[in-house]
């Protein structure tokens, strides 16, 4: 039998006073947010019978989730980034902001203050190119007119051929495959850089242990992540999964959406190659356009405030 006593008026002066609803200090919207999560995790707990062996197993889940630095994986994991994106779709196309290109998730890995170019980049350090395929990425960023937007700045990172990320691996240089590029006067921005792979939650950290509990795969396609800015138009965070990816439409990370696919081509051809710089015969381009809202309030041209890595000198 479940016994049910959250609605109680004991209990609920209980959570009141934890929630710091009896006094006048503080923060009232942190307050209210706290008072409604409490009142639902008494539910769930009653609900759903939660033993006390279950509730100190989480707790301490949680502890070692934030040992590892893996709530940020986690979350998309579970689908809440993607459910922040068509939340804020829905909110956008209720307010008539429709169009451009789709934003996706984030995810816990960008660091701040990438080294920037003008219009043309080279992203690898050459640590990994006696295994890698060079990559060649260019396009051009559009207003909702299609017109070229110059001095937009496109930030983006990747993976390595390990499907780690420098600044967290560190074995990588500083901002290694990490850059920003201002688009020139047709909107067009250039990388070379390699092409990334693909990777797994680590199999023995606590977000793959409770995947492993899903019955589930903590699996992602190889993909290209980016910011996309310019004074007057709505930031842009979204990603690229790579075409012809074993995981592109079965990612853990739910970040795949339709019009985010980029169509990579692989080239064997030694003079093409070597026109453009790389030894061998193999290499790969990849060409994607993006296309940037107008801002409806200068706030919306600024990435969120979410916290984030910053590389020390």
């Amino acid at each position: 039998m479940t016994v049910n006593v959250s609605h109680t008026a004991e209990i609920q002066r209980l959570f009141n006073e934890a929630a710091g609803l009896n006094n006048d200090q503080g923060n009232p919207r942190v307050k209210a947010i706290l008072l409604r999560i409490i009142n639902d995790l008494a539910k769930v707990i009653e609900d759903l019978d939660i033993t006390d062996n279950e509730f100190w197993f989480a707790v301490d889940y949680l502890n070692r989730l934030g040992g590892r630095n893996e709530a940020g994986l986690l979350v998309p994991g579970l689908g809440l980034e993607h459910f922040l994106d068509v939340l804020q779709d829905a909110k956008d196309a209720e307010a008539g902001l429709t169009g451009g290109t789709p934003r996706t998730i984030e995810g816990p890995l960008y660091v701040a203050g990438a080294p920037m170019g003008e219009g043309e980049v080279r992203m690898d350090d050459g640590s990994e190119l006696d295994h890698a395929t060079v990559m060649f990425l260019e396009g051009v960023v559009r207003d909702n007119q299609g017109r070229a937007v110059a001095g937009a700045v496109v930030d983006l990172w990747h993976a390595n051929t390990q499907g780690n990320y420098s600044y967290f691996d560190k074995s990588q240089t500083p901002y290694n495959l990490r850059r920003r590029i201002v688009t020139d006067a047709e909107g067009r921005y250039r990388a070379r850089s390699i092409v990334p792979s693909g990777y797994g939650c680590a199999p023995d950290g606590p977000t793959q242990e409770c995947l492993n509990m899903l019955g589930r795969h903590g699996q992602r396609p190889a993909h290209i992540h980016f910011f996309i800015s310019a004074p007057g138009h709505r930031h842009l965070t979204t990603q690229i999964n790579l075409s012809g990816e074993a995981y592109l439409w079965d990612d853990f990370a739910y970040a795949t959406r339709e019009g985010l696919v980029g169509d990579i081509t692989f080239v064997e051809n030694p003079t093409a190659a070597r026109e453009r710089g790389v030894q061998g015969a193999r290499f790969a381009e990849l060409t994607f356009d993006f296309q940037l809202l107008q801002a409806p309030h200068v706030d919306a041209e600024q990435r969120s405030q979410r916290p984030r890595a910053l590389q020390q000198a």
